[in-house]
């Protein structure tokens, strides 16, 4: 008798409308990513990504960060709140503040970011302030970032990029359509890779492994 594979189980942790959540959720439902939200945690009250969440009938968790005196104890709370959930992989997907994956989730937190990592990137850069800086500085191409986490601010090895043109006549929010598309590309590409067991990670580098082989 053949044994149903197991799906990869995500918790997605975000801090607002979770319209990446919503990605991810439409792209499984498609049968192209062999994962299941098993569990969203939000760092904000009334975050609308608990509602997507609570429509579908996942549970929606609310740790919220200014309950805690430090980053150690919202990660003790963090934990707590997604250990009864058996989690093979946490994405942070508009989550912002640092989750710590300690011993427990090394090389299984990954991290969508709005730029080509190393640059652009670190404590304060997000959402605008992001756009904000490719455009002030006068570059040609940024992009979008999916990578496993560590201990700091968009920093971990890097699993998929892809470039995006800066265009002369980019506002921030013309740039940030076209690199949100490729966010919404990446992730659920880069999830469905490791739920294929297609991805190693070595001396800080990740390899991808060829199908079949």
């Amino acid at each position: 008798m053949s044994v149903a594979k197991k799906r990869l189980r995500v918790a997605v942790l975000l801090s607002g409308q979770g319209t990446s959540l919503e990605n991810l959720l439409e792209h499984i439902d498609a049968g192209q990513v062999e994962a299941e939200v098993v569990a969203v945690v939000s760092s904000k009250t009334g975050a609308y990504g608990l509602e997507r969440a609570r429509k579908r009938g996942i549970p929606a968790l609310t740790v919220v960060r200014r309950d805690y005196p430090d980053i150690d104890q919202f990660n003790d709370a963090l934990h707590a709140a997604l250990a009864p959930h058996d989690v093979d992989l946490i994405a942070l997907l508009g989550f912002l503040s640092l989750f710590q994956s300690r011993d427990q989730y090394t090389n299984r937190v990954l991290n969508v970011h709005p730029a080509l990592i190393p640059a652009f990137s670190g404590q304060g850069f997000y959402g605008q302030h992001v756009y904000d800086a490719v455009l002030a500085s006068g570059v040609k191409i940024t992009g979008a970032t999916v990578h496993f986490t560590d201990d700091e601010y968009d920093h971990g090895p890097i699993l998929l990029q892809e470039a995006v043109p800066v265009e002369a006549d980019d506002t921030a929010e013309t740039l940030a359509a076209r690199v949100t598309a490729a966010e919404r590309r990446l992730v659920p590409e880069a999830i469905q890779l490791i739920a294929q067991g297609r991805v190693e990670v070595q001396e800080g580098r990740t390899r991808i492994i060829p199908l079949g082989e």
